[in-house]
């Protein structure tokens, strides 16, 4: 049986927590059963293997630093905040925190935090929070974020923006100079006429020859073409990807800009928000404030 390795590279681009390192068991064992194995194949599993360690760190040093009891807390969506969740139900259930109320970002933070029995509300109830925890798909030295890999972006900053404290957790691959290249920068659009959409996102001055707009297909909670048809949101929407192929010269111009375009509902672009950065690499766990 012939398998190639770019297979196995492009499970870990899902970035899916505990779902990564499974799926690339599954196929590693497919390697072993099939007499393919070696160096290659040991170095992939550690690179996820350390990867995942780095976004538990961050996540469980969040919950620990910023959460306190009686707090209304903004969950995030993603494979890192997925330890700040794990984390959160652990000192809850333990007893460390108690009078905790959370707004979970997507439906699938949504199900995670019940089945830790975490306590749910919404912002229908609660408009201010005093935290929100989240990854971030890019981080540059302003502390502007790419968010919205996982299609859970505008939920994201709904939430996100009502918080006291928006903390951001990240390995240290998330850091850039410039966003743009290193990661596709989503934007949620209406499904109404989103080819009309499409060519007038990339027609705005701030992004005018900077990027190519890809709708988004098969599931919204990567940005891996895995379907035929349009990937939608929590929110019924669709998706664009704005691949660029140079930095973002003027994030905040370009926020502005989507923002204030019809048929555009939210973007990944989060400007202006972060509190404080906790970043996990090879020589430790740092922090960043504006």
């Amino acid at each position: 049986v012939k398998i190639h390795f770019r297979l196995l590279e492009r499970v870990m681009l899902l970035r899916a927590g505990c779902v990564v390192v499974a799926l690339v068991v599954g196929v590693s064992e497919a390697l072993i059963a099939s007499g393919v194995q070696g160096s290659r194949t040991r170095a992939l599993m550690a690179t996820v293997a350390t990867q995942d360690e780095l976004k538990k760190q961050v996540g469980y040093k969040a919950i620990d630093d910023y959460v306190e009891s009686g707090m209304k807390v903004g969950l995030g969506t993603g494979s890192t905040a997925y330890f700040a969740v794990e984390r959160l139900g652990q000192k809850l259930d333990s007893g460390e925190l108690s009078d905790i109320i959370a707004v979970p970002t997507s439906v699938r933070t949504k199900e995670q935090a019940e089945s830790l029995g975490i306590p749910l509300t919404t912002l229908d109830e609660f408009s201010k929070l005093d935290v929100a925890i989240d990854g971030a798909d890019e981080v540059d030295p302003a502390l502007n974020l790419v968010k919205g890999g996982g299609g859970a972006l505008l939920r994201e900053k709904m939430v996100e923006i009502v918080a006291d404290k928006f903390i951001v957790i990240v390995d240290e691959s998330k850091l850039c100079d410039a966003l743009g290249p290193g990661f596709p920068v989503p934007v949620e659009i209406t499904p109404f006429c989103h080819e009309h959409t499409k060519r007038v996102v990339e027609a705005l001055p701030a992004l005018a020859g900077k990027c190519t707009a890809v709708l988004r297909l098969g599931s919204s909670t990567n940005n891996q073409v895995d379907g035929d048809d349009p990937a939608v949101t929590d929110n019924g929407n669709y998706i664009l990807d704005l691949n660029f192929d140079q930095p973002l010269t003027d994030a905040p111009a370009a926020a502005e800009q989507l923002k204030s375009t019809c048929g555009v509902v939210d973007h990944g672009l989060f400007i202006g928000m972060t509190t404080a950065v906790i970043i996990a690499g090879a020589d430790g766990i740092s922090v960043k404030e504006p």
